[in-house]
């Protein structure tokens, strides 16, 4: 808290209660916990519901789609989704709409099975590094099979590297969790200095691997779009061909819960993937594979849909950093991202706060994601980090949500100040 006056404190916080109060009487009911499309967001690919069309079943290779078969996915969608992730069609796996499965599978099939390189995890001391702040999906996967999270820092290129290339010095750490674009929650993009690096550390576990999650690769809220980063062509470059998993989907692209997932990596770990795959599926649903590749046509065809997603959502985040500039700017009692893409802002607060500014919110009728979430285990030492979602709302119920969430940080400050909501 800076240095102010008792006067000024207590000015403060009585401005801070009225407003607090007259929230309060407007009975809200807001939603800001999960990065959700909106309603408007999954309208953009209503058109898919009628495609690929009566009849439309033949591939580009005269395969029927609505037969078994085509465990790798079809090669017009390869194609198209290999050019959106920089990535060659031959080393990517199209899949169902779940990313989070696709990860999952290849958790459990290293457990069981090792990955090319290695051995079963199964009884052995397993540990994944978790930039912090990160995405609780990832924790609870690893945590639900007993792998040991590891925090690492990050900072505006990406994960600490000196964390990282000290904490892989120890043959337990099979495993990193990375968002390379604009990461959940922090919005950061890895600098190439990053990304160099990652690939060419020295790792004690011969089977490491970076579990890349390019879950945001295309989701800009400016103009700038970011190419692609070739993780596969630099690890290749410095002699781990192996290392990179790569996964993506188009949750929030076209359909969330009918889209297609990714899998992608070296040719030795495709092969791995297909050899596990083989045993739990005939094959993906290629009508899907149809209906996206119809629809979207190609890589500029995915751009231009995504535009149209940047229209919805870059007004949205505009309206919560105004509310936090309004509110807090210049106060000294927070800072936050102001993302480039992505579906976050992530707030840091005054140490210790962050419970208390989701119990206050929680009295607005205002839902946020719960404090601690963007740490492992659910635990952020310092109580002072939240991941703000403001994708599902509209931009008004975003606006008022987004007041009432600067009004708690502001109170939450005073009341670590020693000013607190009493009169």
């Amino acid at each position: 808290m800076p240095a102010l006056s008792p006067e000024a404190l207590v000015a403060q916080a009585a401005e801070a209660r009225a407003t607090y109060a007259r929230l309060a009487a407007a009975g809200l009911k807001l939603d800001m916990t999960r990065g959700k499309p909106s309603p408007a967001q999954l309208d953009l690919a209503e058109g898919m519901l009628a495609l690929p069309g009566n009849r439309d079943v033949v591939t580009e290779t005269g395969e029927d789609a609505r037969n078994y078969g085509g465990l790798q996915g079809l090669p017009e969608a390869r194609r198209l989704f290999g050019a959106m992730l920089g990535v060659p069609p031959d080393l990517l796996v199209v899949n169902e709409n779940s990313s989070l499965a696709v990860m999952h599978d290849c958790i459990v099939w290293a457990l069981l099975k090792g990955v090319p390189g290695g051995s079963s995890w199964v009884g052995k001391d397993v540990a994944f590094l978790c930039p912090v702040p990160g995405y609780d999906r990832h924790f609870a996967l690893c945590e639900g099979f007993g792998i040991r999270l590891i925090p690492v820092a990050m900072d505006d290129e990406g994960p600490v590297m000196e964390e990282v290339e000290r904490l892989v010095a120890d043959p337990a750490v099979r495993g990193m969790w990375c968002v390379p674009t604009y990461s959940n929650p922090t919005g950061v993009t890895y600098s190439d200095a990053t990304m160099r690096r990652l690939a060419a550390m020295k790792t004690a576990a011969p089977d490491f691997r970076l579990f890349w999650d390019n879950a945001y690769g295309v989701h800009h809220l400016t103009e700038n779009r970011p190419a692609p980063h070739d993780i596969l062509g630099l690890t290749a470059e410095a002699g781990n061909p192996d290392r990179a998993f790569i996964f993506a989907s188009t949750s929030k692209i076209t359909l969330a819960g009918a889209g297609l997932a990714f899998f992608a990596g070296s040719k030795a770990n495709v092969a791995w993937y297909l050899e596990q795959a083989g045993r739990r599926t005939i094959g993906p649903d290629k009508l899907n594979q149809l209906r996206h590749t119809r629809f979207l046509r190609d890589l500029d065809g995915i751009h231009r849909h995504m535009a149209a997603h940047r229209r919805l959502l870059a007004p949205k985040f505009d309206a919560v950093l105004e509310a936090l500039d309004t509110r807090l700017g210049g106060l000294g009692l927070a800072r936050w991202t102001r993302p480039e893409g992505g579906y976050f802002i992530t707030v840091e607060m005054v140490q210790g706060s962050a419970k208390r500014v989701v119990e206050l919110a929680r009295g607005l009728g205002i839902a946020l994601t719960p404090a601690g979430a963007t740490s492992p285990y659910g635990k952020d030492p310092t109580d002072s980090v939240l991941r703000l979602a403001p994708t599902y709302p509209t931009v008004d119920e975003v606006r008022a949500a987004a007041e009432g969430i600067a009004l708690c940080i502001h109170l939450a400050a005073l009341e670590a100040a020693g000013v607190g909501l009493a009169a």
